[in-house]
């Protein structure tokens, strides 16, 4: 007992004063062990859920997926590291592995490829939001103290064919037990990857490198790449010859709103008074997201296939139906009030609120989204022809829900107003959710109340949001969890419709009818086909049975 004892103050001895002199690969396998054994506490809870932890079955399985995480993190890091980029390479992996275990942690997040995209187009204001002092611990423990212990190692020196010997056998010896590590518990190992693939993006940092590789990847192919034209053929339908008024039709994008806590939508709280006393309004009871974040749902709501025929790269890849409405001769502007339009908007029109024009709605570069309302005045006002605008909210972007309405619209409280949720009760999560709510239906009605009073036009707004939020239920909080698991609070979203007087008369549309598709299942999927045929633009990629309106019509 006492000679493992004396060797390991011994070890910290040299370790405190510079003297510790290790290989490459006994570096490289501390940070595989610390990796496995302080990184990857969701991926172990996650795949021993529902064992018995008294079985000595389950012990063996967790010790088989330590010994595999070990392995695999010494292959990953093995055939990259070098004596010369051992030290800044596991520098730069505590320090992203740091920040990646707590918003893990924090907030049950997976990293996968799209969660991943969403962080690489995440701007300063929400960065900032994301940037809370409990992460300072977390930075101190699985950062700072390990880049500290590894500045006071000494990397041994090897001839250059050793060394490469040296590593090869390494390889080979952590492939071996990687292997082994799954034959011991194969049948188990096998069925948890069948049937729970998604736990493969929490195991850290193996998790962020993979998904990192294939944004990178997925981003290489895009660059100079000419987009695929989508319905090229676009022209205004029989129906614009007789038509006597420009046409507006707008369709805000809202942001995190989840149809659990949308009044209309039967939440015991009225969290949409004011769309609820506009006479005209349809809501859409049931509609599905195409994604549980932004970076997925924007491409895929405004893409002709959508989740029914999922395809990342084609949909990244190819036009939108703003493209397709262009060319049948509507003016088309986005208008952007968050990051960015994720590449749906290129090749348009394309603009930010400006806060010289809504100083009660902005402050320095940031305004509230009461500022889509003086911009959509602004556009219909300068375009004399027809015009599909776009508003892309901030909606209900969290965690900081207590930032996104002014404070004469902090109606239910206590409201939390710390972005880091944990910190605050569940009411007072909801609370700040449910005020970002109440604003975005003060936004939405005004702009109802916009389009009303220019009678000179025949106006439309379709309000749907991109994806929903997990508010704590079940420890989840914010989005993005992969869709296969996703809850519906999720990928539930709400949708409004409200149409001017004289559109539906103008395009033929019965409105009762509409109302009533409003009460059957839709998706985002319905939204491109849609949006066609609701503005009569005729091409051959419109399907009309993906068209909610195709019913509606007389001929």
């Amino acid at each position: 007992m006492r000679r493992p004892l004396t060797a390991l103050i011994s070890f910290v001895q040299r370790l405190a004063a510079g003297e510790l002199v290790l290989s490459t690969e006994g570096v490289l396998l501390l940070a595989s062990l610390f990796f496995a054994l302080f990184c990857n506490g969701l991926f172990l809870s996650g795949t021993l859920a529902g064992y018995d932890l008294a079985q000595p079955g389950t012990w063996l399985l967790g010790g088989s997926l330590l010994v595999g995480l070990v392995a695999i993190h010494f292959v990953l890091l093995g055939v990259v590291a070098t004596r010369w980029t051992t030290k800044p390479l596991l520098a730069l992996l505590f320090v992203v592995t740091a920040f990646a275990v707590h918003f893990m942690t924090r907030y049950k997040v997976y990293l996968d490829t799209a969660m991943l995209r969403n962080v690489l187009a995440t701007d300063v204001r929400e960065a900032r939001d994301l940037m809370t002092w409990s992460l300072i611990p977390q930075l101190l423990l699985y950062a700072v103290l390990p880049i500290w212990l590894l500045s006071r190692v000494r990397l041994r020196q090897r001839p250059f064919g050793r060394a490469l010997l040296v590593r090869a056998g390494s390889l080979l010896l952590a492939l071996l037990v990687a292997g082994g590590a799954v034959f011991v518990n194969f049948q188990d190992l096998a069925s948890l990857m069948r049937n729970n693939r998604e736990l493969r993006f929490l195991v850290t940092p193996a998790n962020y490198l993979y998904s990192l590789s294939q944004v990178a990847r997925s981003q290489a192919k895009e660059v100079n790449r000419v987009r695929e034209p989508v319905g090229a053929d676009a022209v205004p339908g029989t129906g614009w010859g007789g038509r006597q008024k420009p046409v507006v039709m707008v369709m805000v994008l809202g942001e995190t709103a989840r149809a659990a806590n949308w009044g209309l939508s039967g939440y015991a709280r009225q969290t949409t008074p004011e769309l609820a006393a506009e006479a005209g309004i349809i809501n859409f009871a049931d509609v599905t997201s195409c994604g549980t974040d932004t970076e997925t749902s924007l491409p895929c709501i405004f893409s002709p296939w959508g989740r029914r025929a999922y395809d990342e790269t084609r949909i990244r890849n190819s036009e939108s139906v703003l493209d397709v409405v262009a060319r049948a001769g509507f003016r088309v502007v986005w208008v952007d009030n968050q990051s960015g339009c994720k590449g749906v908007c290129n090749g348009v029109e394309s603009l930010r609120p400006d806060p010289a024009l809504s100083p009660a709605h902005c402050t320095g570069s940031e305004c509230f989204d009461g500022a889509l309302v003086d911009t959509l005045k602004q556009v219909v006002s300068e375009t004399p022809g027809n015009l599909l605008i776009v508003l892309h909210q901030m909606g209900n972007h969290g965690p900081a829900y207590f930032k996104r309405y002014p404070d004469e619209f902090k109606q239910f409280t206590p409201a939390c107003e710390d972005p880091d949720l944990p910190k605050c009760s569940n009411e007072s999560i909801v609370n700040a959710y449910d005020n970002a709510i109440r604003y975005t239906d003060h936004v939405v009605a005004s702009l109802v109340r916009t389009l009303r009073a220019h009678e000179d036009h025949d106006s439309a707004l379709l309000y749907v949001s991109d994806h929903g939020e997990s508010l704590g239920e079940k420890g989840l909080f914010l989005h993005g969890v992969p869709y296969k698991i996703a809850p519906d609070v999720q990928t539930k979203v709400p949708m409004v419709m409200w149409f001017s007087s004289g559109f539906p008369a103008s395009f033929a549309l019965d409105q009762g009818c509409i109302a009533q598709v409003a009460a059957t299942p839709l998706s985002h999927d319905h939204l491109f086909h849609s949006l066609l045929g609701l503005l009569d633009v005729k091409t051959s990629v419109y399907t009309p049975e993906m068209d909610f309106s195709a019913k509606c019509r007389r001929p």
